[in-house]
């Protein structure tokens, strides 16, 4: 028997005559033919072939196709010479309508079966290994001498056909450093499945416990290591499960295809783009991906934003001498953050005082009217009634586990002062007029998955601009459907539709006074917000966002 160290000098064709020979002592192919790539293998009946073809073009992340077969032609010269996938890999399952049935060293006995089934060779991760350790980055399992942990998750792939399965990802820690490292030698390898897919909690795929994998062996992570996943071929597998076909051969995970390809001969993402790591949230622990430049992009409009005046006041009902006590600063900016929302299909309601209900119904229908929503948003309010009202708000039945909303946003929103009172900026008390809205914010605060943000008018204008932003970065948009599915950009010109203009911010200004909401500063009925007027100044600002979005 060849031990694990005297396989490091074997070329791959070398190496697959041993696996041939059965003269292997090891579990899995993990760090065996540095340098060279490995396949995921799926054989099934060619009348299959065509929509398992589509199932993998579809969901190109976990199942890139490197080759697919003729029906009884089990060699790919293109992959490999003198190859034979009845006897290729380590060790081979066997499913039957759907159910493993066994595992094999070879499919020899079944080569009469085989004259009518075609094979389908996925890449694997197993081929930027490499990569990651040229990096600078240890590979844990490899370093551990265990195969790959393997997830199934709660993220469901693109179907076509009778094949439907749930994303399957492998699992690798990675330092904390060297995250942004992982990504950049991973991204271009778009068939090894190229960038992570999820960077964090694992909790947020579905995974509940790592150190029970699906498939494969639990890895250990080191105290800085942070869990990221890549989509895995072994995806493939649920899809045959699923299938329920009456006859269909993989590899078994871990036990790869070696190919005569070198990791430098891959072909390459053409997308040009930069992608950078950035952590947004903590408890639970999530890493986000997006490009450079659209991250640059989003630090202009911060800056942008950041000469707003208006960013020393609080905003809120601070005319109260007048009917309604409301001032125009704020608005605007929630509702262009609630038309992107909208445009983006999310869920998205809005929390107000009891006694403004009204006036933020007659508001909300003329701004439909003027095209500036497309649809009515859902009013709410908040009292408190007990020392869990805002628990039971936030959350279904009070359940932490079980909130009702991701994110609080609060644009231009009175806050609680130490002596428990609301103040405007004249330090007039004004807590007759305010519900305890804030406290929502602080509830917030004690339940995961939860965050919460404070920005002002033009802050709402900015956001929704980096909504666009991040919508459009295809680096963006690939980690959020995690590889599986089709880029959403066909969307593109109804998040455009849905960005705040000089034109519809007019609109909804005028509609602010008709209805008697004043500046806060001047409580003038003018078009202007706290004593700057909208022409040459909001209007700028506008512009200037836009003039971002659209470089």
């Amino acid at each position: 028997m060849l031990l694990t160290g005297s396989l490091k000098s074997l070329l791959p064709h070398a190496l697959r005559r041993v696996i041939r020979c059965n003269r292997l002592s090891i579990s899995n192919t993990s760090g065996m033919a540095e340098g060279y790539k490995q396949a995921n293998v799926v054989i099934l009946h060619k009348s299959l072939a065509d929509d398992f073809e589509k199932f993998c073009r579809a969901n190109k992340g976990p199942l890139p196709l490197l080759y697919r077969s003729k029906p009884g032609d089990w060699k790919c010269p293109s992959l490999g010479s003198d190859s034979d996938i009845r006897t290729d890999c380590l060790q081979y399952r066997l499913y039957e309508n759907g159910a493993c049935t066994g595992s094999l060293k070879s499919l020899k006995e079944y080569t009469e079966q085989l004259k009518d089934m075609v094979t389908f060779y996925l890449g694997c991760s197993f081929s930027f290994e490499k990569a990651l350790q040229n990096a600078g980055i240890a590979v844990r399992n490899v370093e551990q001498k265990c195969n790959v942990s393997m997830y199934k998750t709660a993220v469901p792939c693109y179907s076509v056909s009778t094949f439907c399965c749930n994303l399957v990802v492998t699992m690798r820690p990675i330092p904390a450093n060297k995250l942004e490292a992982a990504v950049l030698a991973t991204a271009e390898l778009e068939e090894s499945h190229g960038a992570p897919v999820h960077m964090g909690n694992p909790g947020l795929l579905g995974i509940q416990d790592l150190s029970k994998p699906d498939y494969g062996d639990p890895v250990h992570l080191h105290a800085d290591d942070i869990p990221v996943f890549w989509a895995c071929g072994v995806t493939g597998v649920e899809a045959i499960i699923n299938c329920r076909s009456p006859l269909a051969f993989t590899h078994s995970p871990g036990c790869m295809f070696i190919t005569d390809l070198k990791n430098d001969d891959v072909t390459v993402g053409s997308s040009g783009e930069v992608p950078q790591v950035h952590c947004i949230s903590q408890d639970p622990l999530h890493y986000s991906i997006v490009s450079a430049e659209a991250a640059q992009k989003i630090k202009t409009l911060e800056s942008l934003i950041g000469i707003d005046p208006v960013l020393i006041t609080t905003g809120f009902p601070t005319n109260f001498t007048y009917e309604p006590p409301e001032e125009n600063d704020g608005p605007p900016g929630a509702f262009a953050i609630a038309a992107m929302l909208q445009a983006l299909e999310k869920d998205v309601a809005i929390v107000t005082d009891q006694r403004a209900l009204n006036l933020n119904k007659k508001i909300m229908e003329e701004a439909i009217q003027l095209g500036i929503l497309k649809r009515p948003i859902p009013l709410l309010s908040y009292q408190k009634e007990s020392r869990d009202s805002a628990l039971m708000f936030l959350c279904k039945n009070g359940n932490r586990g079980r909130p009702r909303f991701d994110h609080l946003i609060a644009i231009e929103r009175a806050g609680m002062a130490a002596d428990g009172n609301y103040y405007n900026a004249r330090k007039v008390n004004i807590k007759h007029l305010v519900d305890p809205i804030d406290e929502l914010f602080l509830a917030a605060k004690t339940i995961p998955g939860v965050a919460t943000t404070g920005v002002s008018n033009w802050g709402g204008y900015a956001i929704a601009c980096a909504l666009y932003i991040l919508s459009t970065c295809d680096i963006h948009d690939r980690y959020l459907r995690k590889a599986v599915g089709f880029p959403q950009l066909s969307k593109k010109m109804v998040w455009l539709s849905a960005l705040p203009s000089v034109t519809k911010e007019e609109k909804l200004l005028k509609t602010l006074v008709q209805h008697g909401v004043r500046s806060g500063k001047t409580a003038s009925l003018e078009m202007e917000v706290d004593g700057l007027p909208f022409y040459n100044t909001h209007s700028l600002m506008i512009e200037k966002l836009l003039q971002e979005v659209q470089q």
